[in-house]
């Protein structure tokens, strides 16, 4: 069989995306009024990115709780009027050709703090300035990071309904992808990785027990979607320190994942702990996609650091991972997949008409080119 090639559609579940770039989700931080609803950036972010030929556009890590948000200026789809205004979000995505995708997600002991910019503070926002309690596995804190509260049984069951609740609300403005966030240190990794979960109740101890909440929040948002939404789930591979999460966990926990609804896994690394050296280089993530696809038997994309269509070909055409996710490349050229196709010599059919004066092969050359 030929190579599998970097435009060829790939179907997940019963959702088929046009190619194999897809925009990973990055946080905006853009929400002035701190209410969790989707502004107009927010539109010619993820819009611009949908007429650039993007296969899938996955919106930033949304939370579905307002605890659950990393700041105060973070997306949410708690309620009825943060979905509506995905929804119109969601239209326009589509509208140009492109699959659209949202990530669910609960920062845990990693919430309330302050924005990435606008200001010269950093760490947790007190409660005074506007912040909140954070929660998670354990009362661990995140090095720099207030103390959070362990959760509960109530508070955990409470997280899955909100999962479940936020991704029914997903469903209903349109995404045709949901995606549970368990990596970067969030609540779901926090009580994956030993280093941040010392419970000794069943979510706590093996690896089992420490699965146990990402396994109910799969299940309880497949019951949530139905059967035609994809749902992924993003994992880091590893820690990078001793004694913490490592691919081996990494790849049993994806194979339960599928097992309890999951269709597809997308593979990032560290977040969890601090003070850990990251081996950074072009595709630095990558070995780990390949590792869990093929221990686990799953489908995968791989993020960090694919920058060339070169690169994003080969990752693809050797088998690495199923697909690519571009983060900084996306933001620094939003037309990425169109600019790949032209330096890749790929025709294809999809390119925005207000565009096609700039395709390969030129179409056809205007009368009167402005």
């Amino acid at each position: 069989m030929p190579p599998v090639s970097l435009f060829d559609p790939i179907t997940v579940r019963s959702v088929t995306m046009r190619n194999r770039i897809w925009v990973a989700p990055m946080c905006q931080y853009s929400i002035l009024r701190k209410d969790g609803v989707p502004q107009d950036w927010h539109l010619v972010h993820l819009g611009s990115m949908a007429a650039g030929g993007a296969g899938l556009v996955m919106a930033e890590a949304t939370a579905v709780s307002p605890e659950g948000r990393i700041s105060d200026a973070d997306t949410g789809i708690w309620n009825d009027e943060q979905a509506a205004a995905w929804a119109r979000i969601v239209r326009f995505i589509q509208s140009q050709g492109a699959t659209a995708g949202i990530q669910l997600g609960h920062a845990g002991r990693k919430a309330s703090v302050w924005p990435a910019w606008g200001h010269d503070r950093r760490g947790t926002m007190a409660i005074v300035d506007g912040g909140w309690q954070t929660v998670s596995a354990s009362a661990l804190p995140f090095p720099g990071y207030e103390p959070p509260v362990a959760l509960d049984s109530s508070g955990i069951d409470g997280v899955v309904t909100d999962f479940a609740s936020a991704a029914r609300r997903a469903v209903a403005a349109g995404f045709d992808v949901v995606e549970l966030h368990g990596a970067h240190g969030y609540l779901l990794h926090q009580f994956l990785s030993p280093l941040s979960n010392e419970r000794t109740d069943e979510y706590g101890g093996s690896l089992e027990n420490r699965a146990r909440l990402l396994l109910a929040v799969v299940r309880a948002v497949r019951s949530a979607v139905g059967d035609r939404v994809a749902l992924f789930v993003r994992l880091s591979a590893t820690d990078y320190a001793p004694g913490g999460w490592d691919p081996r966990q990494t790849s049993v926990v994806a194979g339960w994942a599928r097992d309890a609804g999951a269709d597809f896994f997308d593979i990032s690394s560290g977040g969890n702990v601090g003070g850990v050296r990251i081996p950074l280089g072009p595709g630095y993530q990558v070995p780990f996609a390949q590792f869990v696809k093929v221990a686990a038997d799953v489908p995968v994309s791989a993020v960090g650091l694919i920058t060339t269509p070169e690169q994003a070909a080969e990752i693809v055409a050797t088998g690495q991972a199923d697909t690519v996710m571009l983060a900084r490349e996306m933001l620094r050229d939003p037309h990425f997949p169109l600019r790949a196709a032209h330096e890749l010599g790929v025709d294809l059919d999809y390119w925005p008409p207000q565009y096609d004066r700039a395709r390969w092969p030129a179409p056809s050359t205007p009368a009167n080119p402005q």
